[in-house]
């Protein structure tokens, strides 16, 4: 019987079972119908910890938080603690935080470029999430690597590999893996395509350094189930919605299997995280119908 934590108490307690919880969901071989392996690990939704229970009870298993709410890097330790005894006490586990580069004066490319900025607030970040159970930072941050201007865009691109080649190391330091969100063109006008990511990604060559899939902003940007398949060499995280009104799967109906067949042709096993405009009633459906494209691609 492994010890608890020293000294006991009932934080400790929650806290060690939401690690195991989580790594439950990172790890576990769970059999489908018809034999098949899962592709999905866990099913998460990006939302505050203070709505864990509801979203558990209509078969949410992890949570994705925001940086600037649960890490608060601009915020004293004090700070944090008190996030980690409200996480200690949540009924899911924060497997990734999203909203990486929240404050508009973190620059990653551009004439106004602070990479050590960035990278002050990436170090307390990661060691901070690491603390909070998380193992993904999704990088999308439109506002921080837009490109601005005339700024020429492979400048912008040689910069956004600089920062990210110096990520790399401090978040294999904390065993953080940082996820590059490719982003609508309404949102951001830098890495728009899931080939542009997995391009910049390969550049790097650093294995904590890969690309999250996000089937919304995919689809919009019309990138198709042969994109997938083309950058699975370095995806590690997927996030899902609907392309009409960014609803959860199920509200329109949306067929998902194509791309779900790429993950499972590429023998992906991971986690999905729900991203967009949802109803905690839409949730137990939503649920339901992840599982039933999934054994059906």
């Amino acid at each position: 019987m492994h010890p608890l934590p020293t000294p006991f108490s009932r934080r400790n307690f929650l806290r060690a079972s939401a690690l195991a919880t989580a790594g439950t969901l990172l790890a576990r071989p769970l059999a489908a119908a018809g034999g098949s392996p899962p592709l999905f690990t866990g099913i998460g939704i990006a939302a505050p910890i203070a709505k864990a229970a509801e979203l558990k009870a209509v078969g949410i298993d992890f949570l994705t938080e925001a940086v600037d709410q649960l890490l608060v890097p601009d915020k004293n330790e004090d700070a944090f603690a008190a996030n980690l005894t409200s996480l200690a006490s949540s009924s899911l586990p924060v497997l990734a935080c999203n909203n990486f580069l929240r404050p508009r004066h973190l620059r990653c490319v551009g004439a106004d470029a602070n990479h050590d900025e960035v990278l002050a607030w990436a170090d307390t970040t990661f060691a901070r999430g690491r603390r909070a159970g998380a193992r993904f930072i999704v990088f999308g941050s439109s506002g921080s690597r837009a490109i601005r201007d005339d700024w020429p865009r492979d400048r912008a691109e040689a910069q956004f590999r600089e920062l990210l080649g110096r990520m790399g190391p401090l978040a294999e330091r904390h065993g953080i893996t940082v996820a590059v969100e490719q982003l609508r063109v309404q949102e951001c006008n830098f890495i728009n395509r899931i080939a542009e990511g997995a391009d910049i990604i390969r550049a790097v060559g650093h294995p904590r350094v890969r690309l999250t899939a996000d089937l919304f902003h995919m689809t919009v940007m019309k990138d198709t189930p042969a994109d997938l398949k083309a950058a699975m060499d370095v995806v590690v995280h997927l996030e899902i919605a609907e392309t009409e009104g960014r609803t959860p799967p199920g509200v329109q109906g949306q067929d998902f299997r194509p791309f779900f067949r790429v993950l499972r042709e590429a023998g992906y096993q991971g986690l999905v995280n729900i991203e967009g405009s949802w109803k905690i009633e839409q949730l137990a459906a939503a649920v339901a119908e992840i599982r039933k494209q999934e054994r059906e691609a």
